[in-house]
């Protein structure tokens, strides 16, 4: 049998194969990256990994030698050109490799800024040569800009802090994190940053960058100040890497459209991870997390051996910017009011509802409040908002009232 091909060596790529095999899935099987490494995690790569905290080798999903041990064909540094669904086969430098089913695990790409042609000293976030492009402009007392306040601006952020940076952060919206968080979760963020040397200037977009000599000195400011930096940091967002499956004449809505199985516009064809977008309530989601591009592959991976199940995602995040570790367990689209739960010190939990439906949680150094608001919402409960802002009330106790509000 022709065998299963996967593009895309990254955290769902790498989680699909394994599930294959582990599925019992004996036939060939290709993983194809075009970075020329094995797969490996990407989030400590602007937190331990710049901080030279973590090695490559600790980065690594797994060691090179399981690939080997379990059949599994790695093809790394390979660039796929092409896709042909109707002949069911792709094109990877010139060669041409037939399959019997498809993954796409292209994960995304981070959006870029208008930098002048050419200019060296502009950085995006994504992959491990970004970061060790970047890495020897992290020297005490260097100027850093960084353009975007969410989470991975935030990070970013936080490094060069550490490192002895003067470090400027905008954000073109009103607040930091203001497409992901309440405006509690950024306050909180906002005054720790602050606290560590960190100038942020919100409702402040970037115009323009100045350049010298081929290297980027500067940047203009929507308010109209012109700063001189060193470096620039672009934590701006990322989009799907969508342009083979848009070559190929596959569905785009989003993302890779796929059913609620993972298969796409063609029935040989299957995508998952960050780069797919899937059935959710009554519209499409696509989810930027480990989390789900484990979840999402594994699904997909059974799917692929016939299995039919449905992905119902259990979405959860998080974030570390120094000694603070952020948990996020749901979605909080739609909500309309929020909950505080404070604990001890610095610990907080920030619960988010729609009328009485709970729908997320931000657990700031809570472990306890993560773990017990993922497991109700996991169940597809909810909890009273009074109990959860009564600190008398021990946050495990949330568990056994969440299943008797249901149960009413």
């Amino acid at each position: 049998m022709k065998p299963i091909v996967v593009i895309g060596a990254g955290q769902a790529g790498a989680s699909l194969v394994a599930k294959l095999r582990q599925l019992g899935h004996s036939d060939g099987l290709i993983l194809i990256g075009d970075e020329p490494r094995p797969p490996y995690q990407r989030p400590p790569l602007s937190k331990g990994y710049l901080l030279g905290d973590m090695s490559v080798e600790q980065l690594l999903l797994r060691p090179q030698s399981f690939y080997a041990d379990q059949n599994i064909e790695l093809w790394s540094g390979k660039r796929v050109e092409a896709i042909d669904p109707l002949a069911k086969t792709v094109k990877i430098d010139g060669q041409i490799v037939e399959y019997h089913q498809l993954a796409l695990t292209t994960g995304s790409v981070p959006r870029r800024l208008p930098s002048p042609a050419n200019a060296s000293g502009v950085y995006t976030v994504r992959n491990l040569a970004d970061v060790d492009a970047m890495a020897k402009e992290f020297q005490a007392g260097r100027r850093v800009l960084i353009v975007g306040g969410g989470y991975i601006g935030l990070e970013a952020a936080a490094v060069a802090a550490k490192l002895g940076l003067e470090v400027t952060l905008i954000e073109m919206a009103p607040r930091i994190l203001q497409r992901v968080a309440a405006p509690e979760t950024a306050a909180f963020f906002r005054k720790l940053h602050e606290g560590h040397g960190v100038r942020i200037l919100e409702g402040v977009g970037l115009e323009r960058l100045v350049e010298d000599g081929g290297r980027v000195t500067g940047a203009l400011l929507s308010n109209g100040q012109n700063l001189s930096v060193d470096f620039v940091i672009a934590g701006v967002g990322i989009a799907p890497a969508t342009g083979l499956a848009e070559a190929a004449g596959l569905r785009v809505e989003n993302g890779i459209w796929t059913d609620v199985h993972g298969r796409t516009s063609d029935p040989a064809v299957w995508a998952a991870g960050d780069g797919a977008s899937f059935p959710w309530n009554d519209g499409r989601l696509r989810l930027e997390s480990v989390g789900h591009a484990i979840d999402h592959a594994e699904c997909v991976a059974s799917n692929m051996l016939g299995i039919e199940k449905p992905y119902i995602p259990k979405p959860w995040f998080w974030s570390d910017q120094y000694d603070v570790k952020l948990q996020i367990a749901g979605l909080n689209q739609g909500y309309d009011s929020v909950v505080i739960r404070q604990g001890a010190g610095e610990q907080r939990s920030i619960w988010y509802y729609r009328g009485e439906q709970l729908l997320a949680v931000d657990a700031i150094n809570d472990p306890r409040s993560f773990m017990v608001a993922r497991r109700i919402l996991e169940a597809g409960q909810t909890v009273e908002r009074s109990l959860v802002q009564d600190v008398n009330i021990d946050v495990k106790q949330l568990l056994a009232a969440a299943t008797r509000t249901c149960d009413a």
